[in-house]
C-alpha cells in the first residue's frame, strides 16, 4: 500500500503547526492543510490578539524549535492576582496572589502575541524538511479503510495517510466526518478582546478581576501594554462593541481601574462568543482531534491553548512510541492510549471552567460572601497557594515527555 505521507493534519493553526513540527521532528512524513493561503497567516501586523502560555507550553515549543525565535517577544508573567468586585467601586479586600517565586521552576508562564507566534511557528514549519504544507485547500470528504485514510480536497486531489488528525477548530469539519458528535452549551456571554497601551509599567503582573456580568482579564505583554479579555453578557458585548474607540474606552476604564495610569487602545478590537464545547470522544478509525476541535473552554483561565498543547504532546508521544515499537499508528488500541490520556483531563478542565464562570458571574449576596472568604483562604495558605501556582504553571498531572522540555 502506498502513502503521500504518514500522517495528514486538516487545520495549521497553532496546535496544527505545532504537532507538525513534534512529528515531522521525529521522522514521520507529516502534510499540514490548512484553508487560509500562507500570505495571509503571515500577516505581521498587531492585531490585538494574544495568548497566555503556560511554563510548560513555553517548554513544548522549546522542543520543538519554536522558543528561540519567540523568546525575545516575550513578557514573563511573575505575578498573578485575582480579585472580586464590581465596575467603579473597586476590587474586594479578600484576594489571591500568586509568585512566580514560590516555585523552583521560574516564571509560571509567559504572554505571546498572536502575530509572534504565528510568525514564529510558520517560520520553523518552512524550516522543517518533514512538513509539507498545502495551503489555500479544503478538506471536503475522508475516508477510512483498513489501511489508512484518504482525505479529497477541494482542487479534487487526493492524499493518503496512515493517520488523520483534526486541529481544525470548533466547528471541526474533520470531527464530523468521522461522525464524532458534540455537547455544550453558550453562556449567553461575549468575549471582547483588545490591547491597551498605559502609562505605568506593569511589572509582569497578570490580574484577573471578577465582575457580575464577567471576568476581565489583565495580561502583561511587553512594554507598557496589557492585553484585555473582558466578559460582558451577549447583548451588553454588542452595544460596546458598537461603539467608536473613544467611547469603548470609557465604558472599558472604570472596570480596568487607574492603577496603571492613563490607558489608549493599541491594534484592533475582536469579540468571541462563549461557550462550552467538547466531543464525544477524542478518536475514531484512524483519526484523532486535538485543540478547539477537541475541546472549547470558557477562557476565564486562559487555558485553551495550553490544554490544546498538551494533545500535541500527548499525541505526539503516544504515536511516536507506537511506530517505534512497529505497531500502525493509526489503529484503534495505539489511538485508544492518547484518548485515555487527554480525555480526563480535556473533561475536568471543561467543567472547571464552567463552575468557576458559574460561581463569579453573578452579584449573588452569598456567592460573593462565599468565593471572597474562599480567596481570602487560598491567599494565606501557602500549601494551597503554591498547588494553585503549580497548576497555573501545567505542571500538574501525567506530563508528556515534550511538556517536560524533553525530546521525543
Amino acid at each position: 500500500m502506498t502513502y503521500d505521507c504518514d500522517i495528514i493534519i486538516v487545520g495549521g493553526g497553532l496546535n496544527g503547526g505545532a504537532l507538525a513540527l513534534a512529528l515531522g521532528g521525529a521522522g514521520f512524513s507529516v502534510t499540514l492543510i490548512d484553508a487560509l493561503p500562507l500570505a495571509t497567516r503571515k500577516m505581521p501586523g498587531f492585531d490585538g490578539r494574544s495568548y497566555a502560555l503556560a511554563l510548560t507550553s513555553t517548554r513544548l515549543l522549546d522542543a520543538i524549535g519554536v522558543w528561540d525565535r519567540l523568546a525575545d517577544d516575550a513578557q514573563p508573567m511573575l505575578d498573578i492576582k485575582v480579585t472580586d468586585g464590581r465596575a467603579g467601586t473597586g476590587p474586594s479586600p479578600f484576594f489571591m496572589h500568586f509568585d512566580h517565586a514560590e516555585i523552583e521552576e521560574g516564571p509560571m508562564g509567559h504572554m505571546v502575541e498572536d502575530r509572534h507566534l504565528r510568525r514564529a511557528l510558520l517560520d520553523a514549519l518552512a524550516a522543517a524538511p518533514n512538513v509539507t504544507q498545502t495551503n489555500g485547500q479544503t478538506v471536503v470528504d475522508q475516508t477510512v479503510d483498513a489501511t489508512g485514510v484518504t482525505v479529497m480536497l477541494g482542487s479534487g486531489r487526493y492524499l493518503r495517510a496512515k493517520l488523520l488528525v483534526g486541529s481544525d477548530g470548533r466547528g471541526s469539519g474533520t470531527a464530523a466526518r468521522a461522525r464524532i458528535t458534540r455537547t455544550g452549551w453558550d453562556y449567553d456571554q461575549t468575549a471582547l478582546v483588545c490591547a491597551v497601551a498605559h502609562e505605568l509599567p506593569h511589572n509582569g503582573v497578570a490580574h484577573q478581576f471578577f465582575m457580575p456580568p464577567g471576568p476581565l482579564a489583565i495580561l502583561p505583554l511587553t512594554g507598557n501594554r496589557s492585553s484585555i479579555v473582558w466578559s460582558e453578557r451577549a447583548e451588553t458585548a454588542a452595544r460596546i462593541d458598537a461603539l467608536d474607540d473613544d467611547a469603548y474606552l470609557e465604558v472599558l476604564r472604570p472596570r480596568f481601574g487607574s492603577f496603571l495610569g492613563e490607558i489608549s487602545l493599541v491594534g484592533a478590537r475582536h469579540t468571541y462568543p462563549l461557550s462550552l464545547s467538547l466531543t464525544t470522544a477524542l478518536v475514531a478509525d484512524r483519526v484523532a482531534l486535538v485543540g478547539d476541535a477537541a475541546h472549547g473552554v470558557h477562557p476565564i483561565a486562559g487555558q485553551g491553548l495550553n490544554a490544546g498543547l498538551r494533545d500535541v504532546a500527548a499525541l505526539a508521544e503516544v504515536v511516536t512510541d507506537a511506530a517505534r515499537r512497529g505497531e500502525d499508528i493509526g489503529t484503534a488500541g495505539v489511538l485508544a492510549r492518547y484518548q485515555t490520556w487527554r480525555r480526563f483531563d480535556n473533561t475536568a478542565l471543561a467543567l472547571a471552567t464552567d463552575a468557576f464562570n458559574r460561581l463569579f458571574s453573578n452579584d449573588n449576596p452569598l456567592l460573593r460572601l462565599g468565593r471572597d472568604i474562599g480567596m481570602g483562604l487560598v491567599g494565606r495558605l501557602p500549601a494551597l497557594r503554591r498547588g494553585f501556582i503549580r497548576e497555573a504553571a501545567g505542571l500538574t498531572g501525567d506530563l508528556p515527555r515534550l511538556l517536560r522540555g524533553q525530546k521525543l
